[in-house]
């Protein structure tokens, strides 16, 4: 058996049986997991059994179905599974009369041509097609024999993806009848602990709630659920199933207070980073909509009843500006605005007051956006310490303007330059998403489709809240060269509340002594160190470096910025005996010139300068070290001469320098008190 490997999906499937002769074409069916024939009286579904174990995120699920053909003559019987679309098959098998046949797993176009030429000779083949918003579609036909049954055994595999704080396992069953034996069972298994359990189901009653057993430990959950024959039923005298519709299971890990969680076997890491209570980024988003002709009716409709809910969601912090377009291009104001409930109340009002016309030029809505942007940055208008988005919805192809759809890519990507985030929604079947999905993709953003259906309104708002609380931007996950390699993308545009980046690798040493992992991030405040298996956290001090950092065996922390502005933070262990002054951590750089004149903290505070002056010079305690005023920020404070080793030049020994030394802890110099700026343990391991 070929299978493939775990980190592609398959999306065709082709199953064929060489050896079983006489076996009629097979026929494609659709929707979820049953039995149909040509009487469908005459097929008994003996058995439906789902067990899915999930072991670190990682879901291993096994669909097993038997049904027995009660005719007296020969019948063509279709097994039809739905599957999550973020899914890949490893095994498909069915045993027939004793008779195991296994199924070949083969990549999309490869399968396609195995397929078609598999069903032309009459032999027996399975398709997996496209499906809805989250599933596709399994199909395979056999042909039984008179009183004779089969088993169909199905096995998948998932990576699970955190999404609203949530992993979420989807299992669709429709078995059109009564089962003697039904069963779902789920098994999880986290290392770093569960920290919450839900299961439920679309067709749940209320008589059928208390049959979902569930039991959580601290670091394993087990679900259960087998409703009996009478339990399936829809009334008591009836013969059909209350079984159709998604049984849905969601849980989340603990996370402690470090920032990412490895976890090794067999040679191979993972690491999850999902840092717990981060602060969120301000935003500026640029909203550009479109309302051409082809988005009237129900669809402008829907956009804008969406738009009136994204619009009052909006932090009040953030800023946001609207453009709707056609042929031609009208921004709501020149400027971005702060998402006040004055400014957020008359935006919704120029929402509802326009209407479709005109065609779609796509090219010149998201280059006055991006203009927007960027002229409001240059200006700043904007916070400093922001991220910048654009938020396209379209319902069909550029048809005025720059109508060529790379040229329209290369404009975008090359206006966009790397420094802020396209997505793209495509709303319904007629708009080209492939052009979408590649443009928000050259600019660090994903593409969704938007289904034509009643809920178009939730799908756009659920889009939304996705992307509305980014934390960190321009993620880069870095391990030692030497410690790894057949490693998974580790450089991410973004990470938002309640979703997770997932890293994986081969190790090519055992040696976890020395495996340091460096989680570099420019926007925020916060680079993060994982080293030994614990996580430290110290802060920087430019909201946009790209950050060098390695954690040497002096006791020191070496630091680059963009490649030019260095920095070494050393512990110094000094003046043994004296009872306060024993060590002390030095913080040093030659560079601070090219530092942003945002930089703050304790020691950012001093990067550009602070007016003083220094008079009233009178002895001190010691000869050498007269005491004096400094008046500075509005302050009158006590100061004493003295000296100071510089390590710019020379870190070990480092030179003496002149300075002044500032009573209480620095009290009327620095911003706050001392308390703000201390760390507990900063080079400790737990």
């Amino acid at each position: 058996m070929t299978i493939i490997h775990p980190l592609f999906v398959v999306v065709l499937l082709l199953f064929c049986i060489s050896s079983a002769k006489g076996m009629p074409r097979s026929l494609i069916c659709n929707q979820c997991m049953y039995f149909v024939a040509h009487s469908v009286q005459m097929v008994e579904v003996l058995s439906v059994t789902v067990h899915c174990t999930v072991a670190s995120r990682f879901a291993h699920t096994v669909m097993t179905s038997s049904a027995l053909n009660k005719a007296n003559s020969s019948q063509e019987i279709f097994f039809e599974v739905d599957l999550p679309k973020t899914a890949f098959i490893t095994n498909f098998s069915m045993e027939i009369e004793g008779q195991i046949y296994v199924g070949v797993v083969n990549e999309k176009e490869q399968a396609k041509k195995q397929y078609e030429k598999a069903v032309s000779s009459g032999r027996t083949a399975g398709l997996v097609k496209a499906s809805g918003r989250k599933m596709e579609k399994f199909s395979v036909s056999v042909n039984i024999a008179a009183e004779s049954n089969v088993t169909f055994i199905l096995t998948y595999e998932e990576l699970l993806r955190r999404k609203f704080g949530k992993y979420e396992i989807l299992t669709r069953i429709n078995p059109k009848q009564l089962v003697e034996n039904f069963q779902i069972v789920a098994d999880i298994y986290e290392p770093q602990g569960i920290a919450f359990v839900d299961a439920h189901a679309t067709f749940l009653s209320n008589e059928l709630l208390p049959l979902v057993e569930k039991t959580v430990t601290d670091n394993k959950a087990h679900i259960f659920f087998s409703p009996t024959l009478d339990q399936q039923r829809k009334c008591p005298e009836c013969d059909g199933s209350l079984i159709n519709g998604d049984f849905i299971i969601k849980y989340d890990v603990k996370r402690a207070s470090s920032l990412g969680d490895i976890q090794i076997v067999n040679g191979y890491f993972v690491h999850f980073f999902a840092p717990p209570d981060l602060p969120r980024i301000r935003k500026n988003v640029m909203f550009v909509n479109d309302r051409s002709w082809s988005m009237s009716g129900t669809r402008m409709v829907q956009s804008r009843l969406a738009m009136e809910s994204i619009l009052s969601d909006v932090h009040p912090e953030d800023y946001f500006g609207i453009i709707l377009f056609n042929d031609r291009i009208e921004p709501w104001k020149e400027s971005l605005t702060k998402a006040t409930e004055e400014n957020v109340d008359e935006a919704i009002k120029f929402v509802w007051q326009l209407s479709p016309k005109g065609g779609t030029n796509i090219n010149d809505a998201v280059i006055k956006a991006i203009h927007m942007l960027q002229d409001d940055r240059r200006n700043k208008k904007l916070p400093e310490r922001s991220v910048d988005m654009i938020i396209l919805l379209t319902d069909g192809m550029p048809n005025t303007g720059e109508r060529n759809l790379q040229r329209i890519q290369q404009n975008v990507c090359k206006a966009i330059g790397g420094n802020m985030t396209l997505f793209c929604l495509g709303f319904g079947d007629y708009v080209d998403y492939s052009f979408l999905d590649v443009m928000a993709k050259q600019n660090n953003g994903v593409a969704r489709r938007i289904y034509e259906a009643s809920d178009a309104t939730l799908q756009l708002q659920g889009f939304y809240d996705e992307v509305a609380s980014p934390l960190l931007s321009a993620v880069d996950l870095r391990y030692p060269d030497n410690a790894v390699d057949s490693l998974t993308p580790h450089h991410f545009s973004q990470l938002f509340n309640g979703s997770e980046i997932v890293v994986a690798g081969r190790l090519s040493e055992n040696d976890m002594d020395n495996f340091l992992v460096e989680v570099l991030e420019v926007t925020t405040e916060y680079i993060t160190l994982h080293s030994d298996s614990t996580i430290h956290s110290i802060s920087t001090f430019s909201p946009n470096p790209s950050v060098d950092l390695l954690l040497t065996k002096d006791r020191s922390v070496k630091v680059t910025l963009r490649d030019s502005v260095k920095f070494v933070i050393l512990l110094h262990k000094v003046w043994k005996m004296h009872p306060y002054h024993q060590d002390y951590l030095g913080f040093y750089t030659l560079d601070s010139h090219l530092l942003s004149p945002s930089v703050h903290g304790l020691l950012g505070q001093f990067y550009h300068g602070i007016e003083f002056e220094v008079g009233d010079q009178r002895p001190g305690e010691v000869p050498e070290k007269p005491d004096a005023t400094m008046y500075v920020k509005g302050h009158q404070l006590n100061v004493t001469r003295g000296w100071q080793r510089d390590f710019r030049k020379d870190l070990k020994r480092g030179k003496n320098v002149p300075c002044w030394f500032i009573h209480s802890n620095g009290t009327g110099l620095i911003d706050g008190s001392a308390e703000d700026y201390i760390v507990s343990g900063l080079f400790k391991t737990v």
